[in-house]
């Protein structure tokens, strides 16, 4: 095609020249973007593109593309080689440092009331009634007592089981019980120091082995009960040569004289007893559901059938009168109470234990020579300290204000007559204070009052209290605790004697103690009732240690006689080893302090959140 110029030349307009403008627009803006892109390439891609042919493969060798970002491939290697290098250095070190032999420094030895703490218990073993479990540990003990409540037949009951008193195969279940409530109170108290002591477990077995017992001696399934076993086996002898546990010195394993059970119809002391026992060991197994539920019930319905059966278990020309009587059951009242309350958070037996008359009743605001020692037959003091406890931490107020500060005012002065400035008790040259005023067997009674003094100091720092006034003076809880300590000390050897009276502890101690199973030998020879008094008054060591025993102690003057016929001196017994073990572990290893809150774990708050308010008003 064709077409005139208008310079004066002919035109020729091709095909290929056909296309719209807006075609040409269209491939000019192609061209201008294919330029921009090229201007935007970085440094490195315009040095690839401008490299010769055998230039590229040398840059590309020489940067490492990550994705977010290009580096040196010499630094990049660098990099990983040098993390490799000390993965693998420090995993060389390791092993080293696991395959060589360490050598630790030997963890410093127990202090002496642990190892002495350790030996306490170990008589409890020795003390175990009916089937001995495989690990028992004591090797010259067996079965006994395996008819025990069968053989008399005015009672046709299952009481095997439980402990043997002291050196007889009585079991007398007053003192038992108070012996397992000092156990289960020290383990609410002290639990991480048996744990640091490697002797929770058995201290819990040892304490399990009596509540069983005690929950054979009455129907433990009702909740009202008639009547209550206290003793199994007789032990007076007045009445002239008869085969007895007292006449009769032969191993428990060997009897085979009647064992009769002496039952209670009115007994409020020893079921309120018992009831504290199985009360406080419900704490101790608080987290075994089921047990602990069945202590809690029979707890109750012992106290229950104490309450309305006033009388006290061991009435004038008994059995028990003779060895263990009970003088007063309004301590027990209040004693049981204050553990029933734990055990439970019901407010009706904080309310009988802190009512004015029974206090009065059990001799709170009496006085006398005897006030402040704490026993198997006393618990008032050993209750005063408990309810300042509670007063400490929780301060319950109205309406048990009152009482509680009395008995916390009370529990001070009571502290302050422990100490030698105030002369309140006697003293031995030695320095054993004579709570029991010159009687035979002191020992028992300065275990208990250790444990209290030690324990109402660990109450004050606890509460962050420093100490307590006698009077206008004021003393650290320092002080206590020393008190505590001379008393242990002394019974552990620091004593004019230079000995231990806790059997096997030490390398001076009693060797005659006043124990049936401990002096007769495990030789395959069944002795009598008179054949073993041969034994009995042998003046050859006993030919089995009764290892941990606390025997009677000392007479006032610090002399001791290790004579096997003298149980005024060498026999011990279960509620003296118990107020032992209590003071020994609170005393042990490092200041750790009391257990604040396990002993609370049943009881509800005191103040109940408010209820919440009501809704908003609407017209």
């Amino acid at each position: 095609m064709f077409g005139r110029d208008p310079w004066g030349g002919p035109l020729e307009i091709s095909h290929a020249d056909s296309a719209t403008d807006d075609d040409r627009s269209r491939n000019l803006n192609e061209l201008d973007r294919s330029a921009l892109l090229r201007q935007q390439l970085d440094e490195t891609q315009q040095s690839w593109l401008l490299a010769g042919p055998g230039d590229v493969g040398k840059k590309k060798k020489k940067q490492i593309d990550l994705g977010c970002m290009v580096v040196s491939r010499k630094l990049f290697l660098w990099t990983v080689g040098t993390i490799v290098g000390v993965g693998v250095l420090v995993g060389f070190i390791m092993l080293i440092v696991k395959t060589i032999p360490h050598h630790h420094k030997p963890p410093p030895p127990p202090d002496q009331y642990t190892q002495a703490l350790h030996k306490a218990l170990m008589f409890f073993n020795a003390q175990r009634s009916g089937p001995i479990p495989k690990h028992n540990n004591v090797s010259w003990r067996g079965n006994s007592g395996m008819k025990d409540g069968f053989s008399d037949t005015s009672v046709k009951k299952n009481l095997v089981g439980g402990y043997y008193d002291a050196g007889d195969a009585i079991k007398f279940n007053f003192p038992m019980s108070f012996a397992m409530t000092m156990l289960s109170w020290s383990v609410i108290e002290y639990k991480a120091k048996y744990e640091a002591a490697g002797e929770l477990d058995h201290v819990k077995e040892i304490i399990k082995w009596g509540t069983d017992y005690l929950l054979k001696t009455f129907n433990n399934s009702a909740d009202t009960i008639d009547k209550v076993a206290a003793q199994v086996g007789v032990g007076d002898t007045s009445k002239g040569p008869g085969a007895n546990d007292h006449y009769c010195w032969v191993r428990p394993e060997d009897i085979d004289y009647p064992r009769p059970v002496y039952e209670c119809h009115g007994c409020s002391d020893l079921a309120s007893e018992m009831a504290a026992a199985l009360a406080a060991a419900s704490i101790v197994f608080k987290d075994s559901k089921t047990y602990s539920d069945k202590l809690v019930h029979g707890a109750r319905t012992l106290f229950k059938f104490g309450r309305a059966q006033r009388a006290r278990y061991s009435p004038s020309g008994s059995d028990p009168s003779i060895f263990y009587n009970s003088t007063n059951y309004y301590d027990e009242f209040v004693w049981g109470g204050a553990w029933l309350y734990f055990a439970t958070g019901n407010t009706s037996y904080l309310s009988l234990a802190t009512t004015p008359g029974i206090a009065k009743h059990a001799g709170a605001f009496w006085g006398g020579p005897d006030y402040g020692v704490f026993s198997w037959d006393n618990k008032l003091t050993g209750s005063q300290v408990l309810l300042s406890r509670l007063r400490l931490f929780l301060s319950p107020g109205y309406p048990y204000e009152e009482i509680l500060r009395t008995f916390h005012n009370q529990t001070g002065n009571i502290m302050c007559s422990y100490l030698p400035v105030f002369k309140s008790f006697n003293r031995t040259k030695g320095g054993l204070i004579q709570l029991n005023h010159g009687r035979p067997q002191p020992l028992q009674y300065v275990v208990n009052a250790a444990f209290l003094a030690s324990v109402y100091a660990d109450y004050l720092e606890a509460a962050d209290t420093p100490g307590w006034y006698c009077g206008p003076n004021f003393y650290s809880t320092d002080v206590l605790r020393d008190f505590a300590k001379t008393q242990i000390d002394y019974i552990l050897g620091n004593n004019p004697r230079k000995m231990s009276y806790v059997v096997g502890y030490g390398t001076k101690y009693p060797k005659h103690v006043h124990h049936r199973g401990a002096s007769i030998p495990k030789n395959g020879v069944k002795y009598s009732c008179k054949g073993g008094w041969k034994w009995r008054d042998s003046k050859k060591p006993n030919p089995n240690t009764l290892i941990g025993a606390m025997v009677a102690g000392p007479d006032r003057h610090d002399g001791f006689k290790d004579v096997r016929t003298n149980y005024n001196y060498t026999e011990p017994t279960l509620a003296g080893n118990a107020g032992l073990v209590a003071a020994l572990v609170s005393l042990s290893g490092v200041a750790t302090g009391i257990d604040k809150n396990t002993i609370f774990s049943a009881v509800p708050p005191m103040f109940p959140t408010p209820p919440p308010p009501p809704a908003a008003w609407k017209p």
